[in-house]
């Protein structure tokens, strides 16, 4: 019986290596930071962060009425396709950023490094607007659906100053939750992925299988109404778009949980990426078996409960069926908030550390037990409860918050991968990349960016009244001017620390070429 013998060489032929993590407590420090933060989340956990703030149970659904009456089920579904297409180029260019600067501060660091000072203080104060007006938006969303629950199951009249009340009351739970350490926010956002894509599967599977009447396919994807006043359709469905850019925003809280993250050049961009995608395919699914459970159009729209999702759902499923899904999504979107406090209060220290805020001595601080930045996080809480004071005089005010988040936090995106753009040859990638596709995909990420922050500065209803204005643009300016003035106070404290010299110095250094 004879029996074959393998080539020496094959014998010898060692097995594939795959490359060792980069050491990041070391290229923080390159970055010219000393590490304070614990590293306590998986990749998992970074890119649960993101999903959880995106939250297609958070954002679609609080702007659900918001669609119904800018552009109807067309502009909600197409647009939702669209936005999602055109947001997946932004993450991807801003990933390959974040994958050669992983830090807390995220994009005002970027800016700071590929433009220099002034881009980085600009960028940063329209990524913390964003961030803290996402706090409010997403927070005051929950006090409304837990307000629509509360009148289903015992009458409870979801008054404003009611619903402000309980807005408060989620605020302290998420700061309490915040305060116990990054690993507990991590299981928090690594339960939150399973309970959106359970969620919104029991949302559509329930209304998809329960009620007797459907919509039809050409409803669903051809209906446009138009309530806002204005007469021009594509001025309309511009508007409309909305719904969709402000849910897919906050996926930059992957990058600012970089300094608590192993592995993060290359977990905090996968991050960024795998939770906009995942949104975008689950997003349209939720927006879809909404639309086609609709009974009654002008009844959702003028519902006494003050959420058309939730007379969709009372209207297709039963008081019954409506109490425990409501239930589903309010719990999914205490889970979104709890997110968006973890990364505002990251950006918060982080931009403290390099002196830029008003008391950076104290916001920075970071307690010894938890390694939690605890003032930063109370401080993100409080601002997001002015953000929303408003609400309590004007019917119109939870739009603008939700408008004030998209406008500041949109462009501050737009600003690291336009500067990594102009840098060229000078940018030094990080591990993740995207190779010759960068530059296509980075100026289709800037112009997109740039178009909708203009399309969101402009009126959305007419006639333009106090009640009808659009606060967004005189948030920006707001915060515009208040940065400038407090740049004259604080330029010569603030700035990022010096490390090595250029990016591809850096670069260098890491790979121990000099």
């Amino acid at each position: 019986m004879s029996r074959t013998t393998a080539p020496a060489d094959a014998i010898r032929k060692p097995p594939p290596q795959t490359p060792a993590p980069r050491d990041e407590e070391a290229r923080l420090r390159e970055l010219g930071y000393q590490p304070v933060l614990a590293r306590r989340m998986g990749g998992f956990g970074n890119f649960a962060i993101s999903f959880s703030v995106i939250s297609v149970l958070s954002g679609c659904m609080t702007l659900y009425g918001f669609g119904l009456g800018t552009g109807g089920p067309a502009v909600m579904l197409w647009g939702w396709a669209g936005v999602g297409l055109f947001v997946l180029c932004v993450g991807l260019a801003l990933a390959e950023v974040t994958s050669a600067y992983p830090t807390s501060g995220a994009l005002y660091y970027m800016a700071d490094r590929l433009g220099g000072r002034r881009w980085g203080w600009y960028t940063g104060w329209l990524n913390l607007l964003g961030l803290l007006g996402a706090i409010a938006g997403i927070d005051y969303g929950a006090a409304l659906f837990t307000g629509a629950f509360l009148n289903l199951q015992w009458g409870f009249d979801p008054t404003p100053q009611s619903t402000f009340l309980i807005f408060l009351a989620i605020l302290l739970v998420h700061a309490v939750l915040n305060l116990n350490g990054v690993r507990l926010v991590s299981l928090l956002n690594s339960i939150s992925v399973w309970w959106h894509l359970g969620g919104v599967a029991l949302i559509v599977g329930a209304l998809a299988i329960v009620p007797a009447h459907h919509q039809s396919a050409e409803f669903v994807f051809t209906e446009f109404v138009n309530d806002t006043g204005w007469a021009n359709p594509l001025y309309v469905a511009a508007i409309g778009l909305l719904l969709a850019q402000y849910t897919f925003s906050g996926y930059d809280a992957s990058a600012h949980l970089s300094e608590e993250t192993a592995n993060a050049s290359v977990a905090a961009a996968k991050g960024i990426v795998r939770s906009i995608w995942a949104s975008w395919i689950a997003g349209f699914a939720l927006l879809a078996g909404l639309t086609f459970a609709i009974q009654d159009y002008a009844g959702t729209q003028n519902t006494a409960t003050g959420v058309p999702p939730a007379q969709i759902l009372l209207d297709a499923l039963g008081e019954g069926g409506a109490k425990a899904l409501l239930l589903v999504v309010i719990v999914a979107q205490l889970f979104c908030g709890n997110a968006e406090v973890a990364a505002a209060s990251r950006m918060v220290f982080a931009f403290s550390r390099d002196n830029a805020l008003p008391g950076s001595a104290l916001w920075r601080r970071v307690s010894s037990r938890t390694h939690t930045p605890v003032p930063a996080v109370w401080l993100s809480v409080i601002v997001a409860a002015l953000l929303a004071v408003p609400s309590l005089y004007s019917a119109t005010a939870y739009g603008a918050v939700t408008a004030i988040n998209v406008i500041g936090i949109t462009p501050a995106y737009a600003i690291p991968i336009l500067l990594r753009l102009r840098a060229g040859d000078r940018f030094v990638p990080g591990p993740w990349s995207l190779g010759r596709w960068s530059k296509p995909i980075g100026w289709i990420a800037v112009v997109w960016v740039a178009l909708v922050t203009v399309l969101f500065c402009l009126p959305q209803r007419s006639p333009v009244t106090v009640d009808t204005m659009n606060y967004a643009v005189i948030a920006l300016a707001v915060v515009l001017v208040l940065a400038s003035v407090w740049w004259y106070v604080a330029r010569r404290s603030y700035g990022t620390p010096q490390a090595y010299g250029s990016a591809r110095e850096e670069a260098e250094i890491a790979e121990g070429i000099v």
